[in-house]
């Protein structure tokens, strides 16, 4: 009866003290480390928590399943048949202790030392250790197995600030989990039983034959072959901690600034490709000298999705300012901006790529634009302008398009140019006289070789921007020019031609070098310089960059994607079969010459919105009248001649369907109007 009250009244006060622990810790209050990640779950770059400890999240389908095989083999081989607390495995304990005076093999659980980690004692005692048993079997009531597991992959210590098993894998082996050797993994698994006496680099011995018992008890167990355990102990120790990964610095800490309290950010970059950019980068600024820096952003047309980002050629070295990103740094673009002079002539209807320009000394006011060589090519086509990058065709083009209207129509499309404060728009803009970063100047080639929409650029696969509609730079056709003309521009040396379509720039006084390119599905930007703005001599784009371009496009790891087919409405001839307007440009010719009035398109005014209406099975017919001019006018739709006017002013023509139409008149002195309706 007695002994009946007794153990009555200790179950009671069990219970009360069991009531009064209250619920089990599960870690929800212990911070992790915040993790940068690529599109494939990749680690670019781990960050420490405020407490100063790598503690990064894992889960069972991330390690390498060798590893629980010796884990569950040596710590808890009833690990998924008991409910916290294995009464086989204490008593076994208890036993060998009580025969031998010392302990042999410990009574714990997984669960219990996952009780231990989330709720750390110092004191040694059957009471501390009561605790942990009532915790183990709570956490089992609260969680499956595979969350107690993922708890212990978490917080197991690994040695000085590590904890986990991800962060213990990157800081002695410098890889993922998922990839270890069998010899790794064993040690791995002997690590936490005393993480500070086995350290590898204190203590490498002491952490060899802790490795090498848990091969025993494999080898006892007969799961390994034995062959496999003598390779296993074979494999050397790790003698020094191996540093974080910091793939992606910038884009990393861009990452982290946008939401400081998420743990785990997602980004759009490929890292084995950031890996192999950031590589190069490093190796040609090395090169080049002490103070240049590099930098390089690739991206996807279709999606404008960032793959790699490379802010600086190495982002520890102060003396090349690592640590700011230059693909956000504004600086001259130089001859790079030529290609969207050219895009918006193409538009227009003025010039073609067979168009005669003429390439001599011209001088607008106090302004005379001379090439970079200081001579002077004569009579060339604007294709041949263009793949030379000869400034005085460029310059004539930008005089027709308008700088207001050539800085209006990038920054519509996401190109934002930056000029001095008070500075106008001006001719000088064409060839690098404002300033523009790489990001923007990517962009706006992504546009190029999408046929004439550009797409916010996106680090963030969550980025909700990337379903706002495509942004306008240039027509369809227009584009499609300049992608075919910069095909054909000359290579640099011992590099292959006619694979990806590029541009070079240098910017004055030798300060910027760049190459921009693409193919069809990826276009990537380089810059090369000093951070600081200073001079180099012999710092050329075509020299420089261009060669690490190649080398980008070549490290993709994957073939080249030809560039899209001419869209409807492209026009292929030669300069003397071209309707005979544009086959020559003539800078300068004034609308009006002699006491004609000038030539213009009274109907439909530019900007229009027109709703059409055809018969049935035909397309909508156009009105079009003009007033003033001289001799015949040839009327154009986007650049194609579809009537010619002698005697009388007005005509219909039938565009190809609905959407943004360019109509465009000239007459037999060059002058020319021209206005954009958009059809419905």
């Amino acid at each position: 009866m007695l002994a009946g009250v007794g153990l009555g009244a200790a179950a009671f006060w069990m219970a009360l003290w069991v009531q009064s622990l209250g619920p089990p810790p599960l870690g929800e209050r212990l911070a992790w480390s915040t993790v940068v990640v690529d599109r494939d779950s990749r680690i670019l770059r781990p960050y420490a928590t405020p407490d100063g400890r790598w503690r990064l999240p894992a889960t069972a389908d991330a390690v390498d399943p060798r590893f629980f095989d010796l884990l569950l083999a040596y710590e808890d081989r009833r690990f998924h048949d008991h409910a916290g607390v294995d009464p086989a495995a204490l008593l076994r304990a208890a036993w060998q202790f009580g025969t031998t005076g010392r302990v042999v093999s410990g009574g714990s659980t997984l669960t219990m030392q996952v009780a231990r980690l989330l709720e750390p004692r110092s004191e040694r005692s059957v009471a501390a250790k009561l605790r942990q048993m009532v915790r183990a079997v709570q956490i089992e009531r609260s969680l499956t197995k595979d969350q107690v597991l993922a708890l212990y992959l978490g917080f197991a210590p690994y040695g000085g600030n590590l904890e986990g098993i991800r962060a213990a894998s990157l800081a002695w082996f410098g890889k993922e989990p998922r990839r270890l050797t069998l010899g790794e993994a064993a040690l791995l698994v002997a690590l936490p039983q005393a993480p500070e006496a086995r350290r590898p680099d204190r203590a490498p011995d002491v952490a060899r034959r802790a490795r090498d018992r848990v091969l025993d008890r494999m080898a006892a167990a007969g799961v390994v072959e034995p062959g496999e355990i003598d390779r296993a102990k074979a494999e050397p120790v790790p003698t020094a901690r191996r540093p974080m990964p910091m793939t992606a610095p910038h884009a990393a800490d861009r990452m982290v600034s946008y939401n400081p309290e998420k743990n785990i950010h997602r980004m759009t970059l490929e890292a084995p490709l950031q890996v192999v950019l950031e590589a190069l980068a490093k190796d040609r600024a090395t090169a080049l000298g002490p103070d240049l820096s590099v930098a390089v952003l690739a991206v996807e047309h279709a999606t404008g999705e960032v793959l790699a980002r490379v802010g600086s050629a190495d982002w520890t070295d102060a003396r090349r300012a690592g640590q700011v990103d230059m693909t956000l740094a504004v600086r001259s673009p130089g001859s790079t901006l030529k290609p969207f002079v050219f895009a918006l002539g193409f538009e227009d209807g003025f010039i073609h790529p067979e168009t005669l320009l003429d390439d001599r000394p011209t001088r607008y006011g106090a302004y005379a634009p001379e090439n970079f060589d200081l001579t002077f090519q004569g009579t060339v086509t604007a294709r041949r302008a263009l793949q030379l990058s000869l400034n005085v065709p460029a310059v004539q083009v930008l005089e027709k398009v308008g700088p207001s209207r050539f800085t209006a129509r990038l920054a519509q499309a996401g190109g934002r140019l930056v000029l001095p404060p008070g500075e106008a728009p001006g001719l000088a803009m064409g060839l690098g006289g404002t300033g523009i970063t790489l990001a923007d100047l990517v962009g706006l080639y992504a546009g190029l070789a999408r046929l004439g929409t550009t797409v916010p650029l996106t680090e963030r696969l969550d980025d909700t921007t990337a379903a706002n509609p495509p942004l306008r730079l240039v027509e369809p056709v227009a584009a499609w020019y300049v992608g075919n003309v910069l095909l054909g521009a000359p290579p640099p040396e011992n590099a292959a031609g006619g694979r990806i379509a590029f541009k070079t720039g240098t910017s004055y006084g030798y300060r910027d070098a760049w190459a921009v390119g693409f193919d069809g599905r990826r276009t990537i930007g380089v810059w090369v310089g000093r951070p600081d703005g200073a001079p180099v001599p012999g710092l050329i784009g075509r020299a420089t960059a261009a060669p690490i371009l190649f080398d980008a496009f070549a490290r993709l790891g994957r073939p080249l994607v030809p560039l899209p087919p001419a869209p409807r409405g492209a026009l292929f001839a030669s300069t003397g079969k071209l309707p005979l307007p544009l086959q020559r440009f003539r800078p300068g010719a004034l609308p009006s010459q002699g006491a004609e009035p000038p030539l213009r398109i009274v109907f439909p005014p530019n900007g229009a919105r027109l709703e059409l209406a055809g018969e049935a099975g035909e397309p909508a017919a156009l009105a079009v009248k003009i007033a003033g001019g001289s001799g015949p006018v040839t009327v154009m739709v986007d650049g194609l001649p579809r009537a010619v006017l002698r005697d009388r002013r007005s005509t219909t023509v039938r565009p190809e369907g609905p959407g943004f139409v360019r109509l465009t008149v000239t007459d037999a002195r060059g002058a020319t109007d021209s206005v954009l309706v958009r059809l419905q």
